[in-house]
């Protein structure tokens, strides 16, 4: 099969950068697009480059993994090595998955499968309309969250840190996009903080936007957070917590927490 350099190359960015794009989706990875596309433009040269190496069977298998953990490493933000495995692990579990269900796709079709040396999975350019698919998706999430902004269900919250305990009205706010090291940052009043921690002697934190500009704001790590959903509770384990101005009314929680 006669393959172009430049279809190779488009096709394997827009296959990885879905599958990237995913594998941060799932893992809760605060990586932005930059670092995605970064990982995705590596796994396209490196497909290319791959057929010169004349790699086959084990070999060209191991070669592939590893490429993988390079791509991941490229594309996520890791607060831990772990965060790193996980973020891999689901990367090539939908590699693997995805390629299985496109042989058997292509099968019941009639369609001829072609590895196309190492270049494209078959005669049809897979990753381009899965990657089409994926803005399309990546464009209604952001139109959902900018109408469903105003809607702010109210629940409380009861927060753990160093054997005190704060409880505070609070809701999930789809404008809320912080977060600190990969982990979603949920915003509380600076007096409810003072009852958990010293506010003065911690040292993280990260930087927020809001109608009045950027600024800094201190950032903790409670042992726990127990939500109430009208007699439904939920509790979360290790949340960050961001400690906001004293005129903050009460918690702003961080949508990612919803999802989990």
């Amino acid at each position: 099969m006669e393959v172009y350099i430049e279809l190779a190359l488009l096709e394997n960015f827009c296959m990885d950068y879905t599958l990237l794009y995913c594998a941060k989706l799932v893992a809760k990875n605060g990586a932005g697009w930059r670092r995605v596309a970064l990982g995705s433009a590596l796994g396209a040269c490196f497909a290319a480059l791959l057929p010169l190496a004349g790699l086959n069977g084990a070999w060209s298998a191991v070669i592939k993994i590893a490429s993988g953990f390079l791509l991941c490493a490229a594309a996520g933000k890791f607060a831990s090595f772990k965060g790193y495995i996980k973020f891999s692990a689901i990367f090539l579990a939908f590699s693997a998955l995805l390629a299985g269900a496109l042989i058997g796709i292509f099968s019941l079709a009639g369609l001829s499968y072609e590895e196309g040396g190492g270049y494209i999975l078959s005669p049809v350019p897979v990753g381009i309309p899965l990657f089409g698919a994926l803005l399309l998706v990546i464009f209604a999430r952001r139109l959902k969250n900018k109408f469903s902004k105003g809607s702010k269900a109210e629940v409380v919250c009861r927060i753990y840190a160093g054997g005190s305990d704060v409880t505070i009205k609070g809701f999930f706010d789809s404008g809320n996009k912080v977060s600190h090291m990969g982990t979603p940052v949920s915003v509380i009043p600076e007096d409810a903080a003072a009852k958990l921690v010293d506010v003065r002697g911690i040292t993280g934190a990260v930087k927020i936007h809001t109608v009045t500009g950027s600024k800094k704001i201190k950032v903790f790590t409670a042992d726990s957070m127990e939500i109430d959903f009208g007699g439904k509770i939920k509790t979360y384990k290790g949340v960050k917590i961001g400690v906001g101005s004293a005129h903050t009314a009460c918690a702003v929680l961080h949508p990612d927490l919803l999802e989990e």
